[in-house]
This record gives structure tokens, C-alpha cells and sequence, in this order.
């Protein structure tokens, strides 16, 4: 059975998913994961999880994501996108000088109020159903971190494009929305692409058609270990290698220094990610096949 990572280029008006149910096709996989929810309207960097690799999906949607989005000022919408119905248009005379210097109070850990179109539920009810039935409820602000926030650039008047590195939970709508409240024109987000999530960038990336008219789609999944590259490797031998596929925690003669490791067999296969602390290797989560 297929197992491993691919890093789809998510098209327009496609839900994340759809990808994943038109891979689960593909790859006659019910086991398909993703990290990190991409909406319609946004377009990049999705990676998908196969099979066993499902098991690291709760790791790499904790990750930060980065974003290009457009900015359109003047305009305030219910949705705070350009997909919304519009509630308020107003003038616009902001040079790219005034909203770089507008960025500044949103950049760090703040606080965010979740939109009233979003899945988060409330009462056992996710808020988008209640804002399509014309309600709106009491929200609670979420801490989030914009670890960077850049003008990139300006395609008219009105529009601008920004570039956001984020911590999850954050949605770019509605910083742009609360960016042109700061402005005080009002503002709402015209385009999303994400350029990186989960440590890949649209580099890695393959256009979804590209998967799906693939002969050998299998092999253009990355190996699991592909997502923890940044961890050390650690390779046992067989006989310790026998104890961490039976769940046990190894004490190591030679322990190398504490933190987290990538664990291989002699043979290759990446068995695990694990700590080791105070001379023991313990296992963090298993990805061998079983």
C-alpha cells in the first residue's frame, strides 16, 4: 500500500478536501490526511498525508504557514473576501508607505477575532452554517503570532499585496479586514496563495492535474522522514531495532545527546521518531509498516 507525502499545488475553487478524496482514488487509500485547511478561493501549498504517513499529519499541521495575499482596500465584505456580499465601500488614498507603517501593530503575538464565516463551532454548531442562516454570535479573541508581515507590492490603487508568516489558527481575511479597520477605509482579501506550510514551499509543490494524470502516482510520494529532515538520524541495530517495534524503550550504552532523532533500521527503514533523555530512547510515534 502507498505510503508518504505529497505536496499539492491546491487549485482555485477546490476545498482541501476534495484533494484529498480525489487521491484516496488515486491511490485506493482510505488513510489520507492533510495539513492544514486551504479555502476555495486560496490556491498553494497543501501537503497530503498517505496512508501510515497519516500518523504524522498532527505534528505538521502545528507548523507555521506563509502566505501571499491580496489586500484590497475600500471595500468590507461579510465573508472579509472578495467571494462575500459587499457591506461598505469606501475612498482610498493609501500609499504603500502608509499601510507598511499600519502593519506594525500586527506583527508579534495579538489577538484575533475569529470571522463569523469559518468552521470553528459554537454550541455544537460550526459559525459559517449560523452566518449563512444571517446570525452572527458572540466570538472570543484567539491569541495568534504573525512572526513576519511585508507590503510586497501594489497592483492598483486599492489593491496591495502583502506577504504574511503566521502561526496556525490565524486567517489572513480577517488581518486584512482588521488591517483596513486600522486604515480606516476598510479593507477585504481579493487572493491567497500559501507559499509554505509544514516546512515545504511551492517548490515542492506539484499541480494537482500533474498527480492525477500520473501513470506512476506512487512514486511521486515523499517518504514520511521527508516531514522531520531536520531531526538527526539514529540507526540501530538489529536487536534494538526488534525492541522499538515492539514498543519498548531502549537504554542506549552510548546515548547520544538528548533531543529528538529520526530512527532507521541498518537496512533503511525509517521506524520512528524518538527522544532520547537521561540515556534512554523512547518513541515518540512509530511510522514503520505493521
Amino acid at each position: 500500500m502507498p505510503n508518504g507525502i505529497i505536496v499539492i499545488d491546491k487549485p482555485q475553487d477546490w476545498t482541501s478536501m476534495d484533494v484529498c478524496a480525489k487521491l484516496r482514488g488515486l491511490f485506493h487509500e482510505k488513510r489520507i490526511g492533510h495539513a492544514g485547511t486551504l479555502d476555495p478561493m486560496a490556491t498553494g501549498v497543501l501537503p497530503v498525508f498517505v496512508g501510515r504517513a497519516t500518523r504524522a499529519v498532527e505534528f505538521a499541521s502545528e507548523g507555521d504557514k506563509e502566505y501571499l495575499a491580496g489586500l484590497r482596500l475600500g471595500t468590507v465584505t461579510d465573508t472579509q473576501d472578495t467571494s462575500g456580499r459587499v457591506l461598505e465601500e469606501h475612498p482610498v488614498s493609501v500609499t504603500g508607505e502608509e499601510l507598511e507603517a499600519a502593519l506594525a501593530p500586527f506583527r508579534g503575538e495579538i489577538q484575533q477575532l475569529p470571522p463569523m464565516y469559518s468552521a470553528i463551532k459554537v454550541n455544537g454548531k460550526k459559525l459559517y452554517e449560523l452566518a449563512r442562516k444571517g446570525r452572527e454570535v458572540e466570538r472570543k479573541p484567539r491569541a495568534i503570532t504573525i512572526h513576519s508581515l511585508e507590503v510586497e507590492g501594489q497592483e492598483s490603487a486599492t489593491d496591495f499585496l502583502i506577504r504574511v508568516r503566521c502561526s496556525k489558527g490565524t486567517y489572513v481575511r480577517t488581518l486584512c479586514h482588521d488591517i483596513g479597520q486600522a486604515l480606516g477605509c476598510g479593507g477585504t482579501m481579493y487572493s491567497l496563495r500559501r507559499t509554505m506550510a509544514a516546512g515545504f514551499t511551492l517548490e515542492d509543490a506539484l499541480p494537482l492535474e500533474q498527480v492525477l494524470q500520473s501513470e506512476d502516482a506512487a512514486s511521486l510520494l515523499l517518504g514520511v522522514d521527508a516531514y522531520f529532515a531536520g531531526r538527526p538520524v539514529l540507526i540501530l541495530k538489529p536487536p534494538a531495532e526488534k525492541k522499538v517495534r515492539n514498543g519498548m524503550t531502549l537504554v542506549l550504552p552510548d546515548a547520544p545527546p538528548a533531543g529528538e532523532y529520526r530512527v532507521y533500521s541498518e537496512a533503511g527503514e525509517f521506524l520512528a521518531l524518538s527522544r532520547v533523555s537521561q540515556g534512554k530512547l523512547i518513541t515518540i510515534k512509530s511510522f514503520f509498516q505493521v
